[in-house]
C-alpha cells in the first residue's frame, strides 16, 4: 500500500525530475565535501606532533583545504535546498489544483454526502502534510542514507577492523526505528481522520452560529466538540508518544556505537595500529555516521502523517466523476422552453423512493408553480431539471431532446435560478451581479439592478457598485443579498427560470415590486416556481400539487379551489394561519 502511494506521488514529481536530479547531485557533492573534513582534521592533528615539532606550513595548507570544503559543502547544501523547494511546491501546487478540479467534476451527491469542512481539510491541511512529510522529508531521507554510505567508505579507508564494529552494531539502530514506526502508523492514520472530522464540525458550527445561538445549542456543541477533541487528543498523544520514542532510542544506540569506536580505537592507537589523528577522524566519522539515524527517525514521524494524509487526498481523486457528456451531445444555443417530464422516477438512496412516475408538460412561456408539503419532492424536481442529478427512470426533455443528450453546461445556461438560500462570492457588488455574465457592461449591470429594485440600496452603500461584499455577504442584510441574486439572473435573461422561494427574505412592499419585475421577466419564458406562500402563485398557468413524490392535483388557482381538495385545504389553512 505504501509503495503504491509513493509511486503515485512520484507521478506528480515526474515533470520536475530535472530539479530532483539536480537536488540529488548537489546533495551528494555537499555530503562528499562535508565528509572530507574529518580526514583533513586528522591529518592536521598528526602534524602537531609535540612542542616545537608543529608543521605550520603543512597545517596552513590543510586549513585552506578545510575552509574550501566547508564553503563548498555549504554552497551545495543551499543549492540542494533550493531545488528541493522547487520540486516540493510545484508538485503540491499541481496536486492541490487537481484535487480542487476533481471536486468540481464529482457528482453533486458526493459533495452532499460529505462534511464540507472535511473536504476543505483535504484540500488544505492534508496536502500541506504531504508537502512537509513526503516531499521535504524525502530529501532528508536521501541525504541521511548517502551520509551513512559515504561515512562507511571513508571509515573503511582509515581502518577496516574498527569499521566492522560499527557495521555490526548498525542493525540494532535500524531495528529500534522500524519497531516503533510500525506501531505509530495506525495512530497517525486515525489522527488524520479525526482531524478531518473536527474540521467539518467546526466549519458547520461557525457557518451556522446564529442558528446555534438561537436554539441555545452552545453547550451541546461544546460537548460534541470536546468529544471529538478528546479522541483527537488520545490518538495524537499515542502517535506522538510512539514517534517520540524513536529519537532517544536511536540516540542510545548511537551512544553505544560511539563508545565502542572510542574504546577499540584507543586500544588500537596505543598498540600503534592507527595514529592519533586517524583516531580523531574515526571518532568524527562515528558521530557523523550515527547522526543521520536520528534525522531519519525524525523523518519517519513526518512520513507516517504524510502517508495518512496522502490516502485521504487520493480517496478524493479516486472518486468516480459524473458521467461525461457524450461526444455527440447537443450544445443548446437557444431553446423555446418546451419541457416535458415523462414517467420520471428518482431516489437519492435506492432503498427510499422519492419520485415515482412523474409526468409534466410545461409549454413554452408557461408559468408552472410547484407546491406541496415539505419533503414532497419540489426541490428534487429542480435538481433533475438542472441535471444536478440524473433521473433513474423515464426522461426529461427540452424542446423534444432528452436532457441526457444535451451538454450540462449549455442546458444549465438555459436556466436562470434564484434560490431561497442566497449565495454571494467575495468581491464587489458589480462582480456579484455579473457573475453569470462577466463581460456585462456597466449599463447592463445597473439596468439589472434597477429591474430587481436593488439599485437604490446599492447607491447607499459606501462605494456603490464597487463596495466589496464579505464572504457569503456578511456585511449586508439577507433581503439585500436576495435582491443581488435576483439582479444576477435578470442580467443573464435566460429563456427558462427557476424561482425557489425567491422572495422569501424580502419585505412585503418590496416583494410586490419584485413580483411585478418577475412578471415582466417571465413574459415569454418558461418558469418553474416553487412556493410555500400560495398567495404568490395565483397567476400561474398551472399549479402542480405534490405529495409524496407524486402530482396529486393540477390546474389553475381558481380550479383547484373549486375542487375543494388538497390544494384548497392547504390554501385555506395558510390564510387561517395568517389571520
Amino acid at each position: 500500500m505504501t509503495k503504491a502511494l509513493i509511486k503515485r506521488i512520484l507521478h506528480y514529481v515526474k515533470p520536475y525530475a530535472g530539479f530532483l536530479i539536480a537536488a540529488l547531485a548537489c546533495g551528494i557533492l555537499s555530503i562528499g565535501l562535508t565528509l572530507a573534513g574529518p580526514i583533513l582534521i586528522g591529518d592536521g592533528v598528526d602534524l602537531i606532533i609535540g612542542p616545537r615539532e608543529v608543521d605550520f606550513a603543512g597545517l596552513a595548507k590543510i586549513l585552506l583545504l578545510l575552509g574550501g570544503t566547508i564553503a563548498g559543502g555549504a554552497l551545495f547544501q543551499w543549492l540542494m535546498t533550493l531545488c528541493t523547494n522547487q520540486v516540493t511546491y510545484r508538485t503540491v501546487k499541481d496536486l492541490r489544483t487537481e484535487v480542487f478540479g476533481k471536486l468540481a467534476d464529482v457528482p453533486l451527491s458526493y459533495i452532499d454526502g460529505h462534511a464540507h469542512g472535511d473536504l476543505i481539510s483535504r484540500v488544505t491541511v492534508d496536502i500541506d502534510q504531504v508537502s512537509d512529510g513526503l516531499l521535504q522529508g524525502f530529501s532528508q531521507l536521501f541525504t541521511g542514507v548517502i551520509t551513512i554510505l559515504g561515512t562507511l567508505l571513508f571509515m573503511l579507508s582509515v581502518n577496516p577492523p574498527i569499521t566492522l564494529v560499527v557495521v555490526v552494531l548498525t542493525p540494532l539502530s535500524l531495528f529500534v526505528a522500524s519497531f516503533i514506526a510500525k506501531r505509530s502508523h495506525s495512530m497517525f492514520r486515525e489522527q488524520s481522520e479525526v482531524r478531518g472530522e473536527m474540521g467539518g464540525f467546526v466549519e458547520e458550527m461557525i457557518g451556522s452560529q446564529k442558528v446555534v445561538k438561537a436554539f441555545g445549542y452552545e453547550q451541546r456543541a461544546e460537548s460534541r466538540f470536546d468529544e471529538i477533541n478528546s479522541r483527537l487528543y488520545t490518538c495524537g498523544v499515542k502517535a506522538q508518544f510512539y514517534s517520540s520514542m524513536t529519537n532517544p532510542c536511536t540516540r542510545f544506540v548511537n551512544g553505544v556505537v560511539y563508545a565502542a569506536v572510542g574504546i577499540i580505537g584507543a586500544i588500537s592507537a596505543i598498540g600503534g595500529g592507527i595514529s592519533v589523528g586517524q583516531l580523531s577522524s574515526f571518532l568524527s566519522y562515528a558521530n557523523q555516521y550515527t547522526k543521520p539515524f536520528n534525522e531519519i527517525s525524525g523523518v519517519v514521524t513526518e512520513l507516517q502523517t504524510a502517508f495518512a494524509s496522502a490516502r485521504r487526498i487520493f480517496e478524493v481523486l479516486d472518486e468516480p466523476v459524473q458521467p461525461p457528456d457524450s461526444p455527440d451531445a447537443l450544445v443548446l444555443e437557444r431553446c423555446d422552453g418546451d419541457v416535458r417530464l415523462a414517467d420520471v422516477s428518482f431516489s437519492y438512496r435506492p432503498e427510499q423512493t422519492l419520485i415515482e412516475n412523474l409526468n409534466l408538460h410545461a409549454r413554452p412561456g408557461s408559468r408552472v408553480a410547484i407546491v406541496g408539503p415539505t419533503g414532497c419532492g419540489k426541490t428534487t424536481i429542480i435538481n433533475l431539471l438542472m441535471r444536478f442529478y440524473d433521473v433513474r427512470e423515464g426522461t426529461i426533455a427540452v424542446d423534444g431532446v432528452d436532457t441526457r443528450e444535451i451538454t450540462r453546461d449549455s442546458l444549465r445556461g438555459m436556466y436562470g435560478m434564484v434560490l431561497q438560500e442566497t449565495w454571494l462570492t467575495s468581491g464587489t457588488v458589480r462582480e456579484n451581479i455579473a457573475y453569470g455574465k462577466p463581460g456585462a457592461t456597466e449599463e447592463e449591470v445597473v439596468q439589472a439592478a434597477k429591474a430587481a429594485h436593488a439599485h437604490s440600496f446599492i447607491k447607499r452603500l459606501p462605494e456603490g457598485y464597487n463596495t466589496r461584499i464579505n464572504e457569503d455577504g456578511g456585511n449586508i442584510s439577507q433581503g439585500q443579498k436576495q435582491l443581488l441574486c435576483i439582479a444576477r439572473v435578470m442580467l443573464t435573461q435566460p429563456p427558462m427560470l427557476i424561482l425557489d422561494e425567491a422572495t422569501s427574505s424580502i419585505d412585503t412592499r418590496t416583494e410586490l415590486r419584485i413580483q411585478k419585475a418577475f412578471a415582466n421577466m417571465m413574459e415569454g419564458r418558461t418558469s418553474f416556481i416553487v412556493a410555500h406562500r400560495l398567495s404568490t402563485i395565483r397567476e400561474a398557468d398551472i399549479i402542480l400539487v405534490m405529495n409524496k413524490g407524486r402530482i396529486i392535483e393540477q390546474g389553475r388557482h381558481e380550479e383547484l379551489l373549486e375542487k375543494g381538495g388538497f390544494y384548497a385545504n392547504l390554501y385555506n389553512s395558510q390564510f387561517a394561519t395568517d389571520a
